[in-house]
């Protein structure tokens, strides 16, 4: 048994195909199979199931998977590890982000990043909190930027910031007039959310369940771009993170966005990753750098944001 043979049963069951694994792994595809049989003869046990159209893994394949992808990344770790001990703020990171927050956080974080660590490669992937959470536990990433509360055992977190939320609504709407709102005004109101499996929907449905809100029924999104349409459209109102409506995020027609008085509601954003890892000195630095956002980027006066819906309605 070698580490080829065990990257070669990761690239098969991430890509469920063994030609599209053999050219993921460059080598051909009878080097591949030839490679996973001698694997399989070795252990004694099946771990492949060959259909003809159909390639999985059997249960003993699975619990064999999952120690292999634990085994690379901790040699995966060693190697890191050398690197660093070389040159501390060298090497790569692969950085995980969930939608709602990647596109709006990067373009104020990624020029301080690389002022700061000019040698390094920023590897980035963007999934749902779930997904990125098991690609960290699988060591397929270094870190995360993620919503918290996590409820998860082994990882280390920084807290970045907190990051209000803005009630976006239609310019016609009966509380588009005013200048901030309590959020008891949002009780009988029923919110634009997204689908299922976004952290923002589960941190909106408590921002509702603390108002006396609700979900309007019959619609839900796939990203934060599709509910802004849909409050310019006159659909409905929704919840939008401050870093959402910042530049270089252009003012969208028609929509109103209306800051929460003390207390309003937020996210805690927080730098994740493994406790096991290696990497923790250097991504300790990573969280201080991601911590010093513009000094105005989360604290933008009421009054400036009713001024940009003021403008943007002209």
């Amino acid at each position: 048994m070698n580490l080829r043979d065990l990257r070669y049963l990761i690239a098969l069951a991430d890509q469920r195909h063994f030609g599209r694994a053999a050219e993921a792994c460059h080598v051909s595809q009878p080097t591949l199979s030839t490679q996973l049989k001698k694997l399989e003869d070795e252990l004694g046990v099946q771990l492949i199931e060959r259909a003809p159209r159909q390639v999985m893994l059997t249960p003993a394949g699975r619990d064999i998977l999952e120690r292999a992808r634990r085994v690379i990344a901790e040699v995966e770790q060693m190697h890191e590890t050398a690197r660093r001990a070389a040159d501390p703020e060298a090497g790569s990171v692969r950085l995980g982000l969930f939608p709602t927050l990647g596109p709006y956080l990067l373009p104020h974080v990624i020029p301080n990043i690389r002022r700061n660590f000019p040698r390094l490669e920023l590897l980035l992937v963007e999934e749902k909190t779930e997904v990125v959470l098991q690609m960290l536990r699988e060591g397929r990433l270094d870190a995360a930027v993620l919503a918290l509360p996590l409820h998860e055992d082994g990882l280390e977190m920084e807290t970045l910031f907190e990051e209000p939320f803005l009630l976006a609504l239609p310019n016609s709407h009966p509380l588009a007039n005013q200048r901030e709102l309590k959020l008891a005004e949002l009780s009988e109101q029923h919110l634009l959310l997204l689908e299922d499996g976004h952290c923002l929907r589960e941190q909106a449905l408590e921002v509702c369940q603390l108002a006396g809100a609700g979900e309007k029924e019959g619609f839900r999104a796939t990203s934060l771009e599709t509910l802004r349409q849909m409050v310019a459209a006159g659909v409905g109102i929704t919840l939008l993170p401050m870093l959402a409506v910042k530049p270089p995020v252009p003012a969208s027609d028609n929509v109103r966005l209306l800051p929460f008085r003390d207390p309003a509601p937020t996210r805690k954003l927080a730098l994740v990753w493994r406790r096991s890892s290696a990497m923790t000195s250097f991504l300790r630095k990573l969280a201080e750098v991601l911590r010093d956002l513009p000094p105005d980027l989360l604290r933008t006066p009421p009054s400036a944001i009713a001024a940009k819906a003021t403008k943007s309605r002209r």
